[in-house]
C-alpha cells in the first residue's frame, strides 16, 4: 500500500485526485494539506463532502503529518509552497511529486538539489497522453528537420486560467526547441501582429473560453501537406489518473530528478 499526502487537497485538481484514488486498491490518501484560510478544525472528508475520507487528517502543517505518508503529493498552485513542501519531504526521505507550475529555472535547480536525498518527479502535465504526444512531437519534429516544415503550437483552455501560455505549451515549445538544435528564449514567439513574415520563430498561441480543460496541438507545417499532433483533455479525471500512476511509480525509487517519461518508460 502507498500512503499518500495530499497538499492543496480542497483545489480542483486535489478533489479530483481523492475521488480517482478510491478506484485504487494499492493506494490510499492518508492526509490532507491546505492553506490555513482553508483550515476549520474537519477532517478531509467533512471539508470536501466526501464520507470515505471522513477520518482523514485536514491540517495546514504538512510536517504534523509527513511521518504518516510514503509519498507527498503538491497541487497547491504555488511555487514557494511547493519548494517548501519539497525541501521538507526530501530531507525525511519522502517520495515527492509536483503538479504545481510556474517554478522560474532557479526554483528548479533549488528542486534538483532537493532530489539528491529523496526522488522528486516534476510535470507540467500529468496527463499520460500529454507526456506522450511530448515523445512524438520530439521523434516527429526531428524527423522532419531541415526538410522545409514550420512548427507552430496551438493550446485552449477554459477562460478561468490564469496563466498563458499554459505550461504544456511551454514544455512543447521546449521540446521542439531542442529537436531543432535551437534556444527556446530565443524562437518561441507569443502571439503576431503587423506585417513582417514568419522567420525561424516556432509560435505560440493561446485562446481562453468556456469550459475547455485542456487542448494542445503541435503543428508541422510544409508545402502541400500538413501534420497535426492534438491532444484534448474533456475530464480533469486524466490528471488526477497520471499522478497517481507517478505516485505508485516513485516509492521506493532511488534519489534523483524525474519526469512522467520515466514512469510511462520513454
Amino acid at each position: 500500500m502507498t500512503k499518500l499526502i495530499l497538499c492543496g487537497a480542497l483545489g480542483r485538481m486535489g478533489r479530483a485526485i481523492l475521488k480517482v484514488s478510491l478506484e485504487y486498491s494499492d493506494l490510499q490518501v492518508v492526509a490532507g494539506v491546505e492553506h490555513p484560510d482553508c483550515v476549520r478544525g474537519q477532517s478531509l472528508g467533512e471539508a470536501v463532502g466526501m464520507e470515505e475520507f471522513k477520518s482523514v487528517p485536514l491540517t495546514s502543517n504538512l510536517e504534523d503529518v509527513l511521518p504518516l505518508g510514503d509519498v507527498v503529493v503538491d497541487f497547491t498552485g504555488n511555487t514557494l509552497s511547493a519548494l517548501a513542501h519539497a525541501k521538507l519531504s526530501a530531507y525525511a526521505g519522502k517520495g515527492v511529486v509536483i503538479g504545481t507550475t510556474g517554478f522560474s529555472p532557479q526554483q528548479v535547480e533549488e528542486l534538483k538539489e532537493f532530489s539528491n536525498h529523496a526522488p522528486i518527479l516534476l510535470s507540467p502535465n500529468m496527463s499520460l497522453g500529454v507526456n506522450l504526444l511530448f515523445r512524438l512531437a520530439e521523434l516527429a519534429v526531428k524527423a522532419l528537420k531541415d526538410k522545409g516544415f514550420d512548427v507552430e503550437i496551438l493550446e485552449i483552455h477554459h477562460r478561468f486560467k490564469k496563466d498563458a501560455p499554459s505550461g504544456t505549451a511551454l514544455k512543447l515549445l521546449e521540446i521542439v526547441a531542442n529537436a531543432l538544435g535551437k534556444d527556446p528564449s530565443q524562437v518561441g514567439k507569443f502571439g503576431r501582429e503587423g506585417t513582417d513574415p514568419k522567420g525561424e520563430e516556432i509560435g505560440v498561441m493561446s485562446l481562453r473560453g468556456g469550459d475547455v480543460v485542456g487542448e494542445h496541438t503541435l503543428y508541422l507545417l510544409g508545402f502541400g501537406e500538413r501534420i497535426e499532433l492534438t491532444h484534448r483533455a474533456v475530464s480533469r479525471d486524466i490528471f488526477a489518473k497520471g499522478t497517481l500512476e507517478a505516485c505508485r511509480w516513485i516509492k521506493g525509487k532511488p534519489p534523483g530528478f524525474y519526469s512522467m517519461f520515466d514512469v510511462l518508460g520513454i
